[in-house]
Order: structure tokens, then C-alpha cells, then sequence
């Protein structure tokens, strides 16, 4: 990788990759997109791009002379229950316009995809990497697509596609965007702000999570690693630690003996969580290239925290 662009820029996910590969490649070498311009300074070239405009992209693409795509725009979940046409629109209709910018301008392309892409019908414990994926939701299918319009583009067009599905994100630098895992990043920000979080999901619900650094190394690590390592390519199960509401809040007690967690349960968003596997096995990942995560429960809560209560 040598010049970078970057979709969905000013989202979760986005915000934090960019200022990595900046980091790591350089400012100019990372051009920032989205459809709208982040909120601060973008510490480097930033354009105006969307991904259900082929157009769009290939320009910003081509004025960049770029040679890979981190391709991060995308609807959530629980969003993608309430606009389904949109989410098609915008995960799958996107993806495919991004795959042929890719396969004109010879672009390497990292997406992710999410646990979401499993189902009721998927082992929930653990969820293996190669397994039956039947989603129950407008996200999880546009994931499931995804994945195999990744592997169609790199065994039909040669497009040197990677992925990987990510778990719940936790992140204390950027506000939760709409998905089912939301809840995660709530709990911290409600215990800082008010020590009492009303929780969408019950107690027990047990989901696996992964703390943002460690996401963002993962898709930094794969797209370098060696391809001829790498035999699924595509949709790498990666996590970091197994976690309820009420273990996450146990955490913060650790640090917050007086915070205090409800339960006001949300049906929809409940429905999309059951549906998913209890725990995802990575080992494919681990073998291939080499993943570990650096985070479990507690050095995660102890560093949103820390970077909460001073921000």
C-alpha cells in the first residue's frame, strides 16, 4: 500500500482508520471520503465522494492515483432494519461500484464484513469460519453478499480483495452509529456522563466484542500481510473477548462502584442480537496471518475510561 483511499471516513470506523494509516503511510498518502465533511480538522486531503455514485469514486480514485481502497461506508444494523431499500442501496449497490473502480484502476480492496452475516441457523458457540450464513436482517444479507461479490471480483478479475467480519466495536473517540452492539460503547459513555445506563439488550445476552485499536490493526495487518498465506482472503472471523451487559458493567464497577445499569429491553434490536452466534472462532485468522488482539475486558474498560473521564 502506497496511497490509500478511504470510504465512510467521518463513520465509527472510519474516523480511527484513517488517522492509522496516516500514521503509518503518511498524511497525503490517505485520501479521506465520505458524503460528508467530519466534523474538525481532517489532517490531510479530504474529497466529497459516494459510493452509490460510481462516478464519484472513480474520480476521487483517479485524482489520488490510488493503489487501495478501505472501503468502510456502510448502514448499521438497527438502521438497516428501519430503511431496508437503503441499505441495499447503499452496502451492496456501493460495494459493487467500488469492486469495478477497483478492477478499472487495478486497486487492492479491504471490506469488512460483521458477524452479522451468520444467523439462526449458524453453530452460535462457536460460530465456525466456513459455515452456514442464512441473516435474518437487510444488514446481514447485504454482508453475506458482500463477501461473495469480494471473492467473485478476485477469482474472476484478479481484484486483490480482503476482509474480514468484525464482532461489536468499542470506541470511546466516535458516537455509536446504529448497530445492535451500540450498547457497548453506551454503558461507558453513560457511566462517565450521568453512572447509570438504561441497557436496549438483556443482561445475559452475550455477544463477542473488540476493542476499536485492535480492529484497526487487524484490517492494517491483513491487507500486509502475504497473500500467498492467505487462503480464505475474504470475511477472516477476528475477535477479542466474549461480553453480557451486565459483565461489561461488573467492569466498570471495578473502577465506578456506583454505577448502575436497568434494562429497558428493544424488541428489534434484542431479535437481531439472538440471532447471532454467542462466540466466533478466529483460529483461521490466527493461522494465516498471524492475528492477536491486545485487549480483553479489563484493559478495554480501564482505557475507555481513562480517555472518557479526560476528554
Amino acid at each position: 500500500m502506497n496511497r490509500i483511499v478511504v470510504t465512510g471516513a467521518a463513520g465509527q470506523i472510519g474516523t480511527e482508520m484513517v488517522a492509522a494509516l496516516r500514521a503509518r503511510y503518511g498524511p497525503e498518502a490517505v485520501l479521506a471520503t465520505d458524503i460528508r465533511i467530519p466534523e474538525g480538522s481532517t489532517d490531510g486531503p479530504f474529497a466529497l465522494a459516494d459510493v452509490t455514485i460510481g462516478d464519484s469514486l472513480d474520480a476521487a480514485v483517479a485524482r489520488h492515483r490510488a493503489d487501495t481502497i478501505f472501503h468502510l461506508a456502510a448502514i448499521l444494523s438497527a438502521v438497516g432494519e428501519q430503511r431496508p431499500q437503503k441499505t441495499y442501496e447503499v452496502n451492496i449497490g456501493g460495494l459493487f461500484n467500488v469492486l469495478e473502480v477497483a478492477r478499472a484502476r487495478d486497486c487492492a480492496v479491504f471490506t469488512p464484513s460483521s458477524i452479522a452475516a451468520f444467523g439462526p441457523g449458524t453453530p452460535t458457540d462457536p460460530a465456525p469460519q466456513d459455515t452456514i450464513q442464512r441473516p435474518n436482517t437487510m444488514y446481514g444479507v447485504s454482508k453475506v453478499a458482500g463477501e461473495l461479490l469480494c471473492d467473485y471480483y478476485h477469482h474472476r478479475f484478479g481484484v486483490d480483495t480482503r476482509g474480514v467480519r468484525y464482532p461489536g466495536l468499542v470506541s470511546w473517540r466516535t458516537h455509536p452509529g446504529g448497530g445492535t452492539t451500540d450498547y457497548a460503547v453506551e454503558i461507558y459513555l453513560e457511566a462517565v456522563r450521568t453512572g447509570h445506563y438504561d441497557c436496549f439488550l438483556s443482561a445475559d445476552t452475550q455477544l463477542d466484542m473488540m476493542y476499536m485499536p485492535d480492529a484497526i490493526r487487524a484490517a492494517i495487518e491483513l491487507m500486509e500481510a502475504d497473500p500467498g498465506c492467505l487462503r480464505h482472503r475474504n470475511a477472516f472471523n477476528v475477535t477479542a473477548m466474549q461480553v453480557t451487559p451486565a459483565s461489561l458493567a461488573e467492569s466498570i464497577r471495578e473502577h465506578l462502584p456506583a454505577f448502575e445499569i436497568a434494562y429497558a429491553v428493544d424488541p428489534v434490536r434484542q431479535a437481531i442480537a439472538d440471532s447471532w452466534p454467542r462466540r466466533i472462532d478466529d483460529s483461521a485468522a490466527r493461522q494465516e496471518w498471524g492475528w492477536a488482539p491486545a485487549f480483553d475486558v479489563a484493559s478495554m474498560t480501564a482505557d475507555m475510561l481513562a480517555n472518557l473521564q479526560t476528554g
